[in-house]
C-alpha cells in the first residue's frame, strides 16, 4: 500500500505585520480584489481566510490523532447549531485578537466594522442550538474527539422585520456572500430514501424499495478550541437531487417541470421550522428530520468500519447524543442499518443502538414532543414504520412482565387512541440513557412526560445541567469586562471558569466595585447606540436595563413584563414626582410564523413602547425597546450591558435556560420564578443576591388542578385591572381597539400559563429591585457575586459530566490541564 507524506506546516508568524501581509495576499487571491475597491465584506472575507489557515493548521493533526489513539467519537446530533458569527471566535480561541486588531487597524480599516460585516449563520433559533454550539466548543476546548452533525440550511430561520408592530418574516440570506469557513466534500454524498414499498426477498426478509431518493452532501466547518490545542468538525448536510433536472423536457419547453425534482430536492434543506400547521408542512419537518439523521448515521457506520470489523463493538467507540426529539428517528434508522444494510439481527441491531445514543430532552410540554400521524410516517418511511412498530411490540411486551401497570396508552411508541408515532417515547425507548438540562426539570420528568416509563426504567433518566461556553459569553462579548478580570486574576478562568470565584473578596473592594461599574456602563454606552440605530429611540445609560431576550412563547411570559410595563406607566402619571427610577425594557426575540398568540404580543410590546416612549410626562423614568431579529450578534451586544436579567417563565414550564447563565455571567441581577435552572443559579450564587418571586411549580400544577379563576384575580388588583382595562380599551391600539380582544380574552378564560396569578408578586418585585437599583455600590457587589459564582455553568463542566456519566470517557489529561 502507497502512503502519502503528511503535510506538516511550517509555524506561521503571528505578528501584525505577517497577518498584515497574509490579509493583503488573501484579499488578491481568494477574494479577487484590489484594496482600494474592497469594502468592508471583503477585507471580513480575506481575514477569515487568514485565521482559517490558522485554524486549518490545528484542525489536521487534531484528526489524525482520533485515528492514531482510537478514541471513542461523540457524534452530537441536532436540528439547530446557532454558531453566530466564527471569525471573532477563532479569533479569540487561537489567541489572535491583538495581533489581527492591530493589523486590521495598520490598514486603515474599523477592526470592528470588519469583524461586524460577517453574517450570522441562520442554523438556529435560541436556547437549544446555542446549547449545540457551546457543546461543540467545549467538546474542542477539552480535547473529545466530537462531531456535530447538522442541516446546512440555506435561509435557515427567518430574519424578523417589525412593520407597524408586526413581525414580518423574511428569506435569511446569510449565504449570499459565501460561506467562508465552510470545506464543501462532494466526494461524502448519501442517498436518502423515501417512500415506496416493503417486499420481501428470497430468504423472506423485507426489502425497501423507494419511491424517491434524494442526496445529502457534506459541508465541513472546523470548531476550533482554546488556544487552538484541538479542533473539531461541524459537518452540515445539503439536500441536492440525484439528477438536476429532466433535458427532455427542457427541450421541450417546459422548463419549470423540467426543474421541479431539483427544487423539491433542495427545499428539505432550505429553511428551518418549516411550518407545519399543514399536511404539506408536516411531511417537509418530517423529511428534514430523517435527511440529515439518516445522512449522519450513514457516516459515522462508515467511518467506522473504515478501522473495526465488527460492528457488534460500536458501542465501545461511538457515542451518539440526540438533541431534543428532532433526531429520534436515529433509533429505526440505526437498527435498519445494521439489520438490513449489515445482516445483523433486529434484537441484534436494536441493543446495540440502545447502547450507542442517549436522548437529551429540552422541553415538558406535550405538544414539543413530536408525534407524528401513522399514515404519514408509513408513506414516508414504510421500512420504518415496521421497525417502529416491532420495536415497540418488543417494549410493551417487556412491559407486560413487570409490576408498574404500565399500558400501550402510557409507555408505547405508538398511540393506540390515534396512531400517531410517539418520538419522545421512541427516543426514551429506544436510547440507553434520557437526560433532563436542570435538576427541577429532569425531577419533574420522572413525574409528567415520561412518568409511566419512568417507573419501567427507573435507572434511565439522568440530570446533566446545561451551561454556556466563558469563551464566547464572557471573554469575546465583553471586552471591558474581560479586561478587568484578566489584568485583577490572570487568563485561567477563560479556560477554567471555576477559577472566576477567586474575584468574590473583591465584591467589597470599593475601588473593584467602581471598575466593574465602569465597565458595565461602557456595554450600556454601546448598546444605547445599537438601540439609536436600530429602532431610533434615544435612552439613558444610566437607567437600569432590564433585560428579556427569549423566544417569544407564552410560557416565557413576556406578556407579563408587558402588562407590568403598563401598571408601572399608568403609576408613574399618576405620581409624577415619585422617586421612580429610570428603567429601560429591552425585549426581543421571534415568534413562529404560525405562532398567532406569539405574534399578538410582539404587536402588544410594540404598540404599548410607542404611546410610553412619546410620553413627555413619563420622560426618561420608562422606555420600552423591542429590537427586531434577535441573534447571536445582538445578544452579544445585550448581554453585557443587562443589569436586570428577566427569567419569569411559568414555573415547571422552562426546561433549563441558558440566557440566565449567560446574563448572570456577566453581571446582570436575575428575577425569576424557582423554574429551570434558575433554582441552581439561586444555590450558586446565593439567594440573597437574587429576586425570586411567584408561585412554585407544585403550587401552579395544584392552581390549575383546582380550577383556577383568573377573572377573580383580576377584579381583585386594581392595579393589574387597571393595566388590562387600558389594553382592552384600546390606549394602545387607537386604530383598532379591539386589536388585543384575543389576546386578553385568553388570559380571562383561563390563563394557563398563570400571568395574572403571579402579576403581584411581580410588581412588587419590581419595585423592591427599583430602590436596590437605586444603591449603586450594594447593586455593583452583588453584580461582582453573581459573576464569581457562576464558573459551574460552565459547558465544559456540562461536558465533563456527559463524558463521564452518559458517555463513558475520558476527557484527556493533556488537554484538560494544559495553558
Amino acid at each position: 500500500m502507497n502512503y502519502l507524506p503528511t503535510f506538516v506546516p511550517a509555524p506561521r508568524e503571528v505578528t501584525a505585520a505577517a497577518i498584515k501581509t497574509a490579509i493583503l495576499e488573501r484579499l488578491a487571491y481568494d477574494v479577487g480584489k484590489d484594496p482600494g475597491h474592497a469594502v468592508a465584506k471583503d477585507w471580513c472575507s480575506a481575514l477569515s481566510h487568514v485565521v482559517r489557515d490558522h485554524v486549518v493548521d490545528a484542525w489536521m493533526p487534531s484528526t489524525r490523532r482520533t485515528y492514531a489513539d482510537g478514541r471513542k467519537r461523540i457524534y452530537y446530533l441536532s436540528m439547530e447549531f446557532l454558531v453566530g458569527r466564527i471569525l471573532p471566535d477563532a479569533i479569540a480561541n487561537l489567541g489572535l485578537d491583538e495581533a489581527c486588531r492591530a493589523a486590521v487597524n495598520d490598514l486603515g480599516l474599523d477592526y470592528e466594522e470588519i469583524l461586524s460585516s460577517e453574517a450570522d449563520a441562520a442554523l438556529g433559533n435560541g436556547g437549544l442550538g446555542r446549547l449545540a454550539a457551546c457543546f461543540l466548543d467545549s467538546m474542542s476546548r477539552l480535547g473529545i474527539a466530537g462531531y456535530g452533525y447538522g442541516i446546512r440550511y440555506a435561509h435557515g430561520l427567518f430574519r424578523q422585520r417589525i412593520e407597524n408592530g408586526v413581525q414580518i418574516e423574511e428569506p435569511e440570506d446569510w449565504l449570499v456572500s459565501g460561506h467562508t469557513w465552510e470545506f464543501e466534500r462532494p466526494e461524502v454524498t448519501y442517498r436518502i430514501n423515501f417512500g415506496g414499498h416493503i417486499a420481501p426477498d428470497g430468504d423472506g426478509r423485507g426489502v425497501w424499495h423507494p419511491g424517491d431518493t434524494i442526496l445529502a452532501t457534506a459541508h465541513d466547518t472546523p470548531i476550533a478550541g482554546w488556544q487552538g490545542q484541538h479542533v473539531n468538525t461541524l459537518r452540515l448536510w445539503a439536500a441536492r437531487p440525484t439528477h438536476i433536472f429532466d433535458l427532455d423536457l427542457f427541450n421541450r419547453g417546459d422548463h419549470v417541470t423540467a426543474a421541479e425534482r431539483a427544487v423539491s430536492a433542495e427545499t428539505v434543506s432550505r429553511i428551518l421550522y418549516p411550518d407545519d400547521s399543514t399536511t404539506e408542512g408536516k411531511e417537509l419537518r418530517l423529511k428534514q428530520e430523517y435527511f440529515f439523521t439518516s445522512a449522519s448515521l450513514q457516516d459515522l457506520v462508515r467511518r467506522y468500519l473504515s478501522n473495526h470489523d465488527d460492528l457488534t463493538t460500536l458501542p465501545d467507540h461511538v457515542a451518539i447524543q440526540l438533541n431534543d426529539t428532532h433526531p429520534s428517528i436515529a433509533v429505526p434508522e440505526l437498527i435498519r442499518i445494521l439489520s438490513d444494510e449489515h445482516g445483523l439481527s433486529l434484537a441484534a441491531a436494536a441493543d446495540i443502538t440502545q447502547k450507542t445514543i442517549s436522548y437529551t430532552n429540552h422541553t415538558l410540554l406535550p405538544e414539543a414532543l413530536e408525534r407524528w400521524p401513522s399514515d404519514l410516517f408509513a408513506r414516508l418511511l414504510p421500512r420504518h414504520m415496521e421497525i417502529v412498530r416491532w420495536l415497540d411490540q418488543r417494549h410493551l411486551a417487556q412491559a407486560g412482565d413487570s409490576d408498574t401497570g404500565a399500558t400501550a396508552g402510557t409507555v408505547g411508541i405508538v398511540d393506540p387512541g390515534n396512531g400517531d408515532v410517539r418520538m419522545g417515547h421512541l427516543a426514551f425507548v429506544g436510547c440507553g440513557r434520557v437526560n433532563g438540562v436542570s435538576a427541577l426539570h429532569t425531577e419533574l420528568m420522572k413525574q409528567t412526560v415520561f412518568q409511566d416509563l419512568h417507573k419501567l426504567h427507573p435507572d434511565r433518566i439522568v440530570n446533566q445541567t446545561n451551561g454556556i461556553t466563558p469563551r464566547r459569553w464572557l471573554y469575546e462579548c465583553n471586552r471591558p469586562l474581560r479586561d478587568l478580570l484578566t489584568e485583577t486574576i490572570g487568563r485561567e478562568w477563560v479556560r477554567d471558569l471555576e477559577t472566576i470565584n477567586t474575584i468574590e473578596p473583591l465584591a467589597d473592594d470599593g475601588d473593584f466595585r467602581g471598575r466593574f461599574a465602569d465597565a458595565k456602563r461602557q456595554n450600556k454606552v454601546r448598546l444605547a447606540s445599537e438601540i439609536k440605530q436600530r429602532i431610533g429611540l434615544k435612552v439613558d445609560p444610566d437607567a437600569m436595563f432590564d433585560v428579556h431576550i427569549k423566544r417569544i412563547h407564552e410560557y416565557k411570559r413576556q406578556l407579563l413584563n408587558i402588562i407590568e410595563a403598563v401598571a408601572l406607566y399608568q403609576a408613574i402619571k399618576a405620581d409624577p414626582g415619585g422617586n421612580w427610577t429610570p428603567r429601560v425594557k429591552i425585549i426581543a426575540g421571534k415568534a413562529a410564523p404560525s405562532y398567532h398568540v406569539a405574534k399578538d404580543i410582539i404587536r402588544l410590546i410594540n404598540d404599548v413602547a410607542a404611546v410610553v416612549n412619546n410620553d413627555p410626562g413619563v420622560g426618561h423614568r420608562l422606555k420600552v425597546a423591542f429590537l427586531p431579529n434577535y441573534n447571536v450578534s445582538l445578544a452579544e451586544k445585550i448581554i453585557p450591558a443587562a443589569d436586570l436579567s428577566e427569567q419569569i417563565s411559568t414555573a415547571g414550564m422552562e426546561a433549563s435556560g441558558t440566557g440566565n447563565m449567560k446574563l448572570s455571567l456577566n453581571g446582570a441581577l436575575t428575577v425569576g420564578t424557582l423554574d429551570g435552572a434558575t433554582v441552581e443559579i439561586r444555590d450558586h450564587v446565593g439567594a440573597e443576591n437574587i429576586h425570586i418571586f411567584g408561585m412554585t411549580a407544585g403550587e401552579v400544577f395544584a392552581r390549575r388542578a383546582d380550577g383556577y379563576d383568573a377573572n377573580a384575580t383580576i377584579a381583585g388588583d386594581r392595579r393589574l385591572e387597571a393595566a388590562i382595562a387600558m389594553i382592552e380599551n384600546g390606549t394602545f391600539s387607537p386604530d383598532e381597539p379591539g386589536r388585543y380582544a384575543g389576546l386578553i380574552g385568553g388570559l380571562r378564560q383561563g390563563d394557563y400559563f398563570m400571568v395574572t396569578a403571579d402579576f403581584a408578586a411581580y410588581y412588587d418585585i419590581q419595585r423592591v429591585i427599583d430602590g436596590a437599583f437605586q444603591n449603586t455600590a450594594e447593586w455593583m457587589r452583588v453584580a461582582i457575586l453573581n459573576t464569581a459564582r457562576m464558573g459551574w455553568f460552565s459547558s465544559d463542566r456540562t461536558i465533563r459530566s456527559y463524558a463521564s456519566d452518559i458517555w463513558g470517557i475520558d476527557v484527556p489529561e493533556t488537554i484538560s490541564g494544559g495553558g
